[in-house]
């Protein structure tokens, strides 16, 4: 199987607010737009995108019809710092404040209005202890 593209999608009932968080706090633009399905590309980079989906809409088949659960979305940054601060001063829950990890990231966690964690990265070398755990070539910088 090829794939030529892969982003989540966000089952709710607050389509409208959702589609305004990601826009307001994250950068992305709707591609589509309507009351039940919208299609978000970022505006930095047009290969990050991110769907909202009425949780309850036809299309959806009805065992996997609701809201979504158990998901954190990873947004890998060039500036993590400058992130933490716009997010803070917008008034964003701050789930886990700004700090470096041994495994080798800098890092927060805040949530949409869904409750869907947003874990935005930087990626920092990593201590001794996880550089034996990582792939040859995929050691973070």
């Amino acid at each position: 199987m090829k794939c030529t593209q892969f982003y989540p999608v966000i089952m709710t009932d607050k389509v409208e607010e959702t589609t305004r968080f990601y826009r307001d706090h994250f950068r992305f633009e709707p591609t589509f737009d309507s009351d039940w399905y919208v299609h978000l590309q970022s505006t930095e980079d047009e290969a990050v995108n991110i769907a909202v989906l009425k949780g309850d809409h036809p299309t959806v088949p009805i065992s996997g019809r609701g809201q979504v659960s158990g998901l954190i979305i990873n947004f890998e940054v060039e500036d993590v710092d400058k992130v933490y601060g716009r997010v803070s001063e917008a008034g964003l829950p701050v789930l886990l404040p700004l700090r470096d990890e041994d495994f080798g990231q800098r890092h927060f966690i805040t949530q949409d209005p869904n409750g869907v964690l947003i874990d935005v990265i930087k990626p920092i070398p990593p201590s001794e202890e996880f550089l034996k755990q990582y792939a040859e070539g995929s050691v973070p910088a």
